[in-house]
């Protein structure tokens, strides 16, 4: 069965204070439902860019930049990794998982496939 990455994109910038104890409480029911039809395998948020570290490669060497990264606007925010029949299926969990935000936040997730091997 494939895998598929759902990438929570947000604009860090945007929010000052966290998800409301009812939004945490609506997330949790539906990653247990997830955890339970077997679809989801990994979830986590991601700490903001002024905690990551940037490693680049010019073709010959590595160099190491430390956040926060002021040109950086929307960042992936957090992940989930979902086990799904197809496309279709992982689409619909992600629709879920946005409608859940209600109004309190604005922010897209980009689904994309596992390649195996």
């Amino acid at each position: 069965m494939p895998r598929f990455m759902s990438l929570v994109t947000i604009d860090e910038n945007a929010y000052t204070e966290g998800p409301s104890d009812e939004l945490m409480q609506r997330m949790g029911e539906l990653l247990e439902e997830m955890t339970k039809a077997g679809v989801l395998l990994d979830t986590a948020g991601l700490t903001p860019t002024a905690q990551g570290t940037r490693v680049h490669w010019d073709g010959e060497r590595a160099s190491v930049t430390d956040g926060p990264f002021t040109e950086t606007k929307e960042v992936v925010g957090g992940y989930a990794l979902m086990q799904c029949k197809d496309r279709a299926e992982a689409i619909e969990w992600t629709k879920r998982f946005l409608k859940i935000h209600g109004d309190e936040f604005r922010f897209f997730c980009e689904v994309r496939e596992v390649v195996e091997g």
